[in-house]
């Protein structure tokens, strides 16, 4: 007699045609982003070869590929993360403002602000920068001289001008606060209300039940806004082009007159008279602009993997 161990089979139900569409259709669009990705790198890797293998002196400063990198590298560095300092912890006060302290209307009204400067073009925010945040820093700077100098941020002397490293920081995390805050908005509404409503009933305070609830369920999210917000930031071309005095080295003073560019913007502004060798030296930089943005995304979201059997959600 058959065994009646074994449970019953179950038949393979035929898709429908409209589902196979779909499937090939999610499919060739996943595919698709990788060709475009690969193809991508590919072109900047053989359009940059040239300058790769070219002697130093062929290399526009004439000191070789990597010291004239370097210095670009760093200033793309050096303004993304401190304008990502700067607009991470704002943007998560932000949005628990909005999500969970802030009346209904005034947080509507706040919303809607807030994915208005997400839409706000960067040569604007650039403008800006230049026209009326870089003179109000004129005075403060000076003061930051004096007083904090020994502070190697803020060791001075004051650009009289404005057009400083910090100014430009503060125009890039302007300019990614709208895009942080908004994932991390979504992320904080998403939270399972019998989380929220269990940490009251037990007697914990509004910040105890936010801390307790809200930020672990959120944490992912806080990371993955916090790196889209840095790849906006590391790729900002026209604003920072607008708003910096470039003059070439590596310095950390974010005050002073002798600031370093950035590859994006150094790329904007030197593309258009650039011929031979020196285009092929400005797309290699691109390329370690495309490999940085890479390896931070790669990172958030082996972060974010790594985290996701300790978020509240699960």
């Amino acid at each position: 007699m058959p065994s009646t161990a074994e449970g019953p089979r179950t038949r393979k139900v035929p898709l429908r045609p409209g589902d196979r569409i779909f499937a090939g259709a999610s499919t060739g669009a996943g595919v698709l982003i990788l060709v475009v990705l690969a193809g991508v790198a590919a072109f900047l890797l053989v359009e940059a070869w040239p300058a790769l293998v070219a002697p130093a002196e062929d290399i526009p400063d004439g000191e070789g590929l990597a010291l004239y990198i370097w210095p670009l590298l760093f200033g793309t560095l050096i303004s993304a993360v401190f304008a990502l300092v700067i607009a991470a912890p704002l943007a998560v006060a932000i949005a628990l403002f909005v999500t969970y302290y802030a009346p209904r209307r005034l947080a509507q009204v706040l919303g809607y602000v807030i994915d208005l400067l997400a839409a706000v073009p960067s040569i604007v925010y650039g403008l800006w920068g230049f026209n009326q945040l870089a003179p109000l820093t004129v005075e403060p700077t000076g003061w930051l001289a004096e007083n904090l100098g020994f502070i190697p941020l803020f060791e001075g002397p004051p650009s009289a001008t404005g057009r400083t490293m910090l100014v430009a920081i503060i125009v890039l995390a302007v300019m990614i606060l709208p895009i942080i805050t908004a994932v991390v908005r979504e992320a904080f509404r998403q939270t399972p209300r019998l989380h929220e409503e269990a940490s009251l009933a037990l007697g914990a305070t509004r910040w105890e039940m936010i801390k307790m609830a809200v930020l672990p369920f959120g944490r992912s999210s806080i990371i993955g806004g916090s790196m889209l917000g840095l790849g906006r930031a590391l790729g900002e071309t026209m604003a920072v082009a607008i708003v910096l005095s470039v003059s070439g080295g590596v310095t950390f003073n974010l005050i002073g007159t002798g600031n370093p560019g950035t590859i994006a913007a150094n790329i904007a502004l030197q593309f258009p008279e650039s011929t031979g060798i020196s285009v092929n030296t400005l797309i290699a930089s691109g390329l370690v602009l495309f490999a940085l943005t890479l390896v931070v995304n790669m990172a958030a979201r082996a972060v974010i993997e790594r985290r996701k059997e300790f978020s509240g959600a699960n």
